[in-house]
């Protein structure tokens, strides 16, 4: 087998499992497309795989009578709250732990991540608990706040990997300059280490708006979008929603989570690009 062959080969396999990943994750949204638009008599059409008559029925009834516009606004409200909280005590802290020796260093790190190893409902009572006593129960910071234990060892440790592949030298050469340090990170360090904070934000945005069981149980009124589905369909004949409500309300989930990560990935692009010019 000569090198051309082998070539062939493997770039047939590499663009074979790209394809089988892209249908792997876009099968499930054209599916939800589908079924969540179709009438009623296509969906239960054992004759009609892809269905031929669409409604919009089963989405505006979820958006605007079953209250999924409010949790849309909501979910919006919290990921946001949690993506700014997040950044405020995640960045200072992984630029300390990138930038400076200390003793302590590494056991820090790994009580960080040590965080992630109690399961949310064992501790459900105590934070509920809590949240009452602080007048935090049915809140949107609330659930902004719970979020934001959920993403910050994972922000800090974002964060600290990325100022850690930032040259010390930039800043070094800035205070040379006349800036203090402040100054060096404002506009030297943060510039460069904007593509990464761009990716945790991804990160911490789809974490805070696919949550549902803080923001179940921490809320009542004030649901996030997920909390509200589930609810809506809990609350639907037992559990028993028709299946095209629940694909429309897939589609709802899944919409402007997309849109959100489309437009942070031409910005992840283009702060890419600026760095490597």
């Amino acid at each position: 087998m000569n090198d051309e062959t082998k070539y062939a080969l493997k770039k047939v396999g590499f663009y074979t499992v790209i394809f089988v990943v892209v249908i792997w994750i876009i099968l499930p949204l054209i599916v939800a497309f589908l079924y969540g638009f179709t009438t009623k008599a296509d969906y239960y059409d054992p004759n009609k795989v892809i269905p031929h008559h669409f409604t919009t029925e089963y989405v505006k009834t979820l958006l605007f009578t079953l209250g999924a516009w409010d949790g849309i606004k909501n979910s919006v409200i919290v990921a946001t709250l949690t993506i700014i909280i997040s950044f405020i005590l995640g960045i200072p802290a992984g630029y300390s732990i990138a930038k400076f020796i200390f003793p302590g260093k590494d056991t820090i790190k790994l009580s960080i991540v040590a965080l992630r190893m109690f399961p949310i409902p064992i501790m459900t009572i105590p934070l509920v608990v809590l949240y009452i006593r602080l007048h935090l129960a049915d809140t949107l910071l609330g659930v902004a706040l719970a979020h934001t234990a959920m993403a910050l060892p994972f922000v800090v440790l974002i964060t600290s990997s990325i100022f850690a592949g930032v040259s010390k030298e930039y800043e070094e050469a800035a205070m040379v300059f006349g800036l203090t340090r402040f100054g060096s990170f404002l506009r030297i360090t943060l510039p460069l280490a904007l593509p990464g904070l761009a990716a945790a934000a991804m990160f911490t945005f789809v974490m805070s708006w696919n949550e549902v069981f803080v923001a179940s149980v921490l809320t009542l009124t004030h649901r996030t979008l997920p909390a509200q589905i589930l609810s809506i369909m809990a609350g639907s004949s037992g559990g028993a929603a028709p299946d095209y409500y629940k694909f429309a309300a897939a589609f709802i989930m899944t919409l402007p989570s997309m849109i959100f990560i489309f437009f942070a990935r031409k910005y992840l692009v283009t702060m890419w690009g600026i760095t490597l010019k």
